[in-house]
């Protein structure tokens, strides 16, 4: 009796511990949360406690930006709750390796644990994590310009947060939506979703953190830069990075210096934007965000052209190149061989010329980038998009002119091609 009424006084400590951390990581003292977390990780026997502070410092190092602390903290949270046999605690073990993959940019690594918690027979624990997962999940998805099972995804992690009135989640959805809807270029779209996640931080946020106003704020910035709006996406990026700078959020930091950058280039002002990518550029290295990597070196191409010095765009075109192709991301693949294509162009480089057109064709062909009606390519210009319940996506127009049965492209896939 000793002994069972001692372990729940180290339970009950452990709470409080924890609970106290939390306190101090709310009022922006984290160094200090970190510490109390660390030490009660050192001394704790209670797997619950462990399991629960390892909790704390996943989601803390994915704040600050340390993707490799997160990784490890994960890999010791799965092996607690392998010990405990617990399916809940299991599930949301998996979704924390699968986040801290998404943040190192390991997308495939990402899905595969993703569809590991899904599989999990877990209890309403669960459940209610499974909306996050369909985000994390579609995330990658998108990492790997793979359009239609990211809109799956989305939408599924939607539905999630509706039946469990979850509007944290569905403020993280929207985001991911106008991220989606930017690489597509229904620019309309791509802003309509950040809109409507600083709507529900307006409407319910108020003990909400920061970081949710401050990441609507910076997707809607992305989405009025592309829409030509450069005083409006400058005002957003602004309100974003003022926050990020208060909490020492590295990775939004990055992000939002990345935005003033590409503003300045919409601009033609390439003296103001290479320092803002330099600085973006040493965060995303410092932090593991390759993809960061990708899209910097691509604006950096793109104003070595405003300067009209074709040698600098080239080289920072193909360190692009190498990058991406390691990620798999076959969006920035696109854009690298569009951005070389007019190089070469440029330069008279007609064998290289021929190389990049055949494998920009290459690319739109893999992705299925062209809509089931008109056969055009979606996402050349700023087409306003509509997806069908199967998530293929059509022009607006065409839908609207020919209507539809059911969705050509499920239809042309499910006859067997011997028959054809």
């Amino acid at each position: 009796f000793m002994w069972h009424f001692s372990v729940e006084m180290g339970q009950d400590q452990t709470k409080q511990q924890i609970e106290k951390g939390l306190r101090l990581y709310q009022s922006n003292q984290t160094d200090k949360a970190l510490q109390i977390w660390t030490r009660i990780l050192e001394k704790s026997t209670d797997p619950a406690g462990r399991f629960r502070v390892l909790g704390c410092l996943i989601t803390a190092h994915s704040e600050m930006g340390k993707y490799k602390d997160m990784l490890k903290f994960a890999v010791t949270q799965i092996d607690t709750a392998r010990e405990m046999e617990d399916p809940d605690y299991l599930t949301e073990g998996y979704l924390n390796l699968a986040r801290s993959n998404e943040k190192l940019c390991e997308f495939q690594k990402t899905i595969s644990y993703c569809k590991t918690c899904l599989n999990m027979q877990g209890t309403t624990v669960s459940l209610q994590l499974n909306g996050q997962v369909c985000l994390s999940m579609g995330n990658a998805y998108l990492g790997l310009s793979v359009f239609q099972k990211a809109l799956e995804c989305f939408e599924k992690a939607l539905r999630y947060a509706h039946n469990n009135d979850d509007k944290m989640l569905e403020c993280r959805v929207c985001c991911s939506l106008g991220s989606f809807y930017i690489q597509l270029k229904d620019y309309e779209k791509a802003l309509f979703f950040p809109c409507k996640a600083a709507e529900l931080v307006n409407d319910y946020g108020k003990g909400w953190s920061l970081k949710y106003r401050a990441m609507s704020q910076y997707h809607m910035a992305v989405a009025y830069r592309k829409l030509d709006r450069l005083e409006d996406a400058m005002e957003c990026c602004e309100e974003s990075m003022k926050i990020a700078l208060q909490h020492g959020d590295r990775p939004l930091q990055a992000l939002c210096l990345l935005c003033f950058a590409d503003i300045h280039k919409s601009r033609n002002d390439a003296e103001k934007a290479f320092p803002r990518y330099d600085s973006s550029m040493s965060i995303m290295i410092e932090i593991g965000n390759r993809l960061g990597q990708v899209q910097i070196l691509i604006g950096v191409g793109k104003c070595w052209l405003i300067r009209k010095e074709l040698d600098k765009g080239l080289d920072a075109v193909q360190k692009a190149q190498e990058l991406a192709e390691t990620l798999g991301n076959k969006l920035c693949m696109l854009r690298i061989y569009c951005l070389s294509e007019s190089i070469y162009r440029t330069k008279g480089q007609q064998r290289e010329l021929r190389e990049s057109v055949v494998k920009f064709h290459e690319h739109v062909e893999e992705m299925e980038l062209y809509c089931g009606m008109c056969g055009e390519s979606i996402g050349d210009k700023n087409h306003q998009l509509q997806a069908l319940p199967c998530s293929h996506l059509f022009h607006l127009k065409c839908l609207q002119t020919n209507g539809t049965r059911g969705c050509p492209n499920c239809r042309r896939s499910s006859v067997k091609p011997g028959f054809v």
